[in-house]
């Protein structure tokens, strides 16, 4: 297999090469007084995760605050993490850029925005507030195949029935999407394995260039075994190196290899902690652990005393794991 799997622009450019591997998407940071963006931790944090071995970041997506953010903080995001990589000699790791909306005008003109600041690929989540007037299916495959056509850059399909109520893309849809050159691949928030094999398997008999990703770290394992990727998951923004090494250990030695079973265990068990608790638990962790992180937009919640606690110690397993891999870094 082609160490990359996605590099070339339906519509007419090219982009950095999505390669097989680990994707985190990065939370935002705010100033824990004013609420105000904090773009220079954002671009800090989107190095110390290129250094850990990451295959790329994505930004603007749940984990990202995207529904906080008003359009041009998004687009400073996007720029703040696009110029720091590139300082710190990451100028290859591709940027995935969330650019879901309600709209097809919208999402186009977010694509647009996202290219612009600097990102490579835009992962769209379908829309779904008038769910209840759509034509069925129709209605979505309509709207990817119009902002595929007009999006400067590749689009990557964001499947996550729990931010789109009503919507949960089925294995049909998603391969009549794969046919169109612009759309690269996606996201299986779902965590629907079943889905991905069979999308991925029928992108692989027809030749099409398009990827499959899972939407969580919990089962790196038997998404790749059922032939994908990789995973763009929340939970790399915490323990990024334990992230990448299972995905490493699988591809070296076998998803069924004792080692691989191992350390998915061990993350699968943090994983459950951070998808129960969210951009709100990611952001404890990350003040337990890496000394950075604040809080999360309003009106999300700040954690009291006992949900913090609750947070560290469901995490320790996780992180003792992830110190070691950085001791031997």
């Amino acid at each position: 297999m082609s160490p990359s799997v996605f590099s070339s622009n339906g519509n007419g450019g090219t982009a950095r090469p999505l390669t097989r591997g680990i994707y985190v998407p990065t939370v935002a940071f705010f100033d824990a007084d004013t609420d105000e963006l904090d773009t220079k931790t954002t671009g800090q944090h989107a190095v110390r995760l290129a250094k850990a071995g990451v295959a790329g970041i994505a930004v603007q997506g749940s984990n990202g605050e995207a529904v906080h953010l008003l359009h041009e903080e998004r687009n400073a995001v996007t720029r703040a993490t696009r110029q720091a990589l590139d300082a710190a000699g990451f100028a290859a790791l591709p940027l995935i850029v969330g650019c879901g909306a309600q709209s097809t005008y919208e999402a186009i003109k977010l694509c647009a925005d996202a290219a612009a600041a600097g990102g490579d690929y835009a992962l769209i989540l379908p829309p779904s507030y008038y769910d209840g007037l759509f034509d069925g299916s129709a209605t979505v495959l309509s709207f990817f195949t119009a902002v595929a056509d007009a999006s400067p850059i590749p689009v990557l399909i964001y499947n996550y029935p729990g931010a789109t109520p009503g919507i949960d893309l089925c294995s049909d849809t998603l391969g009549a999407l794969a046919r169109h050159p612009n759309i690269a691949g996606c996201k299986f928030t779902c965590g629907n394995t079943g889905k991905l094999g069979r999308v991925a398997a029928a992108a692989r008999v027809a030749g099409d260039a398009f990827v499959c990703f899972s939407g969580s770290a919990d089962f790196t394992l038997p998404a790749l075994a059922a032939g994908g990727a990789g995973v763009i998951g929340g939970l790399g923004n915490v323990a990024p190196r334990t992230c990448v090494r299972v995905f490493d250990v699988a591809e070296k030695e076998g998803v069924l290899s004792p080692e691989a079973t191992r350390l998915q265990e061990i993350v699968g068990r943090g994983d459950w902690v951070a998808i129960q608790t969210g951009v709100v638990g990611v952001k404890v962790a990350l003040n337990e652990y890496a000394g950075y992180g604040g809080f999360s937009r309003k009106p999300l919640p700040r954690p009291d005393a006992a949900k913090t606690k609750k947070i560290v110690e469901g995490l320790k397993e996780l992180m003792e794991l992830e110190n070691s891999l950085q001791d031997k870094a």
